[in-house]
């Protein structure tokens, strides 16, 4: 099988999270990922919590299927060979600080000169535009800023992080839509355009349902805990042995009701009239879930999610991350995938999450530093092996 986006050329020029999120999933897609880095340290996120095995599995877990390509944008050769390499790409994707690139005269309005057709990508933490548009900002700020912070927590508690990374990962899946939407775009056109996510508009649009519930209640939403709607059951119920993750998610809708009986063997509760409506079960919510839970404390979770999931209820074991590396479903599903690099050895990371029958996806281990800039230059801009090593012997590579 060939993959989906053979045939496109990225220059991804982003760093830490969100950036590269979108230059992975790319590269999944089957596109030809050049990660353009400085030459002296490249992306920050190689440093930053790196060990004794070399770049950091932060890095690792970001920059699979992609090729290195190191440059110093600082020299006027090295501008130049950049304006080249945009000559003959597809897409470019930068997260660099507001304005960065422009102060470089190597925007927008520049590269589109040298290419019309070219996808120039831009995330941002506020965008390009607005009262906050020259603000910098990060995972937790674009979090807090969105929304998400006030509706996760607990009601006598204060706002609260959340640890999967809506604002950067989330921004990147995003952008990941846009470009795609604007290479669909420029077969009817021939031309490219600029494409924009903020991580503030990324997490507003993934927290669209809290903000209705604003809209019907007249209100700020409230924090609600683990407790999703009036429904009961609708949260989490501890298990055997009680560990710290020892915690099983069930949530049983009405016509669900009878098997959930079923399955914790108190079909007679069917006739109990404090829990005979939908209604009547959230009004005597502590009493059910005292019953729930004495039946889940004697059971393991995944065993109570496997007897959930055979009788149609809806449930979730609530697995911690070793879990989650282990888990057989994922590991079936190439979710959860080993690689090898470098000193470091072998490592699991997280595969494509995008199923395409008829697109091979092979995940390939992330570059060193610099790997791929002989052959990007030899391939691309057709510079002899004098030539680079003359450029690099001048720090320009």
């Amino acid at each position: 099988m060939t993959a989906a986006l053979d045939g496109i050329r990225v220059i991804d020029m982003t760093h830490n999270q969100a950036g590269p999120a979108c230059g992975q999933i790319l590269g999944f897609l089957g596109a030809d990922v050049i990660k353009l880095e400085e030459p002296t340290g490249g992306d920050v996120a190689r440093r930053n919590m790196a060990d004794e095995h070399g770049d950091s599995l932060f890095f690792l877990v970001l920059n699979a299927n992609k090729r290195s390509l190191t440059l110093n944008l600082k020299s006027d050769e090295g501008k130049e060979i950049f304006k080249k390499l945009i000559a003959e790409s597809d897409v470019l994707v930068e997260n660099f600080a507001p304005g960065a690139l422009d102060r470089l005269g190597l925007g927008y309005d520049v590269l589109k000169e040298i290419n019309p057709g070219l996808i120039y990508a831009t995330i941002k933490g506020f965008g390009t535009y607005g009262p906050y548009s020259t603000y910098k900002s990060f995972e937790p700020i674009a979090q807090a800023m969105g929304g998400a912070m006030s509706v996760t927590g607990f009601p006598e508690g204060p706002p609260t992080y959340i640890w999967p990374s809506i604002g950067d990962s989330g921004t990147g899946m995003h952008m990941v839509i846009g470009i795609l939407a604007a290479l669909q775009q420029r077969h009817t056109t021939s031309l490219g355009q600029h494409v924009e996510v903020s991580m503030q508009d990324a997490v507003v649009n993934l927290c669209r349902v809290s903000l209705r519930d604003h809209q019907r209640l007249g209100q700020a939403m409230p924090r609600q805990g683990n407790q999703l709607g009036r429904n009961v059951p609708g949260t989490i119920y501890p298990c055997h042995p009680g560990g710290p993750n020892d915690y099983i998610f069930i949530f049983a809708q009405p016509q669900m009701w009878p098997a959930f009986l079923e399955v914790i063997g108190q079909p007679e509760l069917a006739g109990d009239t404090r829990f005979a409506t939908l209604e009547a079960r959230w009004e005597n919510r502590e009493a059910l879930d005292a019953i729930i839970s004495e039946w889940t404390c004697q059971r393991g979770k995944h065993e109570i999610m496997q007897a959930m999931g055979e009788a149609g209820v809806p449930c979730g074991a609530c697995q911690d991350t070793g879990e989650v590396l282990s888990d057989p479903h994922l590991k079936a599903r190439e979710m959860i995938v080993d690689l090898e690099y470098g000193q470091r050895g072998a490592y699991q990371t997280v595969g494509c999450p995008i199923k395409l029958s008829a697109s091979a996806v092979e995940i390939t281990r992330p570059p060193e530093l610099g790997e791929h800039t002989d052959d990007v230059l030899r391939e691309l801009l057709q510079i002899s092996d004098t030539d680079i090593a003359r450029l690099r012997e001048s720090d320009i590579v």
